[in-house]
């Protein structure tokens, strides 16, 4: 089952599946740039650091030995001077020690963005299951790993040896050095060999992370159908959208029917269209408060002659309003010709209608 979730999984990951990763802290890393840098930072302080180091240790611990019979070894003097050895001690390594922090810091930072995850330390059962951990230890990737691990060390050894062995001869004569001395060349011979180290680890690194970062994006590659139930997470439902489109038109035509007794004049096609327009003194131009075809039409004219609004029949305007008007919009100022006729009308009606009311 496994093998064929992995081979359905054939599309490139999106960037929200990227995004999820890397807050889980499922990020591509390689292990090996941590180190080409940490030893980039030793040569750094071997190079800068190391005699001055010595210096001062060895100038304070050689005043302390020098006064052993001063030193009281009382309890509250003993740990006096044990408080001092560390305090020394720390002023002595604590800045080889910061840059030592800073290149393994530097190592993670350079290879993806800082990541703030309590995912990878979250116990989970499928950490101590036994068969979970026999699958790791024996999956390919473990394989990967140790060969990877075999290699660099036979490699590395290698170097190392090809870098010592023409100053064998002058190993056996580091015993009878001075201090000062031993430490000079202990010191070049540490620089020389950190060299061919980071030298051979500049290339093993470099395979290392593009063959790590190609592991992690094969890990992240999606079926066809995590894509689709990820674009429905994101965009919802299609049946959902689509209920929620008509309940809004549902809506909205409810609020457009409950306009069309406020109207002044409604112009039909007579059936198939219908534009209800209002228009009172002082608009600049009468608004379109209702309009629809066929079922919706024929439901306006209904509404607008229960309640008296005049029903005047101009199958050409209606249609050019029902195309070129929305609900709620003022008509184009090239149709207030036709449509001020028509309210004109409809005006002249009305008041006809009131004069005969009133006459006595």
């Amino acid at each position: 089952m496994a093998e064929q979730d992995d081979a359905e999984k054939s599309e490139d990951p999106t960037q929200r599946r990227l995004e999820e990763a890397h807050k889980k802290g499922d990020v591509a890393k390689s292990q090996e740039i941590n180190t080409w840098f940490v030893l980039s930072g030793a040569t750094l302080v071997i190079l800068a650091f190391a005699q001055g180091m010595a210096g001062t240790l060895a100038g304070y611990f050689g005043g302390m030995l020098g006064n052993l019979g001063a030193i009281s070894l009382s309890a509250p003097d003993t740990r006096g001077l044990f408080v001092q050895v560390i305090l020394a001690t720390l002023a002595a390594i604590g800045i080889p020690f910061a840059v030592l922090a800073a290149a393994a810091l530097a190592g993670n930072l350079i290879q993806h963005r800082l990541v703030w995850s309590l995912d990878p330390v979250t116990p989970k059962l499928s950490k101590i299951s036994p068969l979970a951990g026999f699958k790791r230890l024996f999956s390919a990737q473990s394989l990967v790993n140790f060969v990877k691990g075999l290699l660099k060390l036979v490699i590395v050894a290698a170097v190392m040896f090809l870098i010592v062995w023409p100053d064998r001869d002058r190993l056996d004569t580091l015993m009878t050095l001075d201090p000062a001395d031993l430490l000079t060349v202990v010191q070049a011979l540490a620089l020389k060999l950190l060299a061919g180290v980071i030298a051979v680890m500049t290339v093993v690194a470099g395979l290392d992370f593009a063959w790590q970062h190609h592991s992690w994006y094969q890990r992240q590659r999606m079926s066809l159908r995590e894509i689709k139930d990820e674009y429905k997470q994101a965009e919802g439902d299609p049946m959902i959208r689509a209920k929620l489109r008509q309940v809004r038109a549902e809506r909205s035509r409810k609020r457009m029917m409950a306009q069309v007794p406020q109207a002044t004049v409604v112009i039909t096609n007579p059936t198939h269209y219908a534009v209800a327009l209002r228009y009172t003194t002082g608009q600049n131009a009468p608004v379109c408060v209702a309009k629809g075809v066929d079922r919706i039409a024929l439901r306006i004219r209904e509404i607008a002659e229960e309640h008296g609004v005049p029903v005047v029949e101009n199958p050409p305007l209606a249609r050019t309003l029902h195309a070129a008007v929305d609900v709620d919009a003022e008509i184009a100022p090239e149709h207030y010709k036709a449509v001020a006729q028509i309210i004109g009308y409809v005006m002249q009606m009305k008041a006809r209608a009131a004069w005969r009311t009133n006459r006595p």
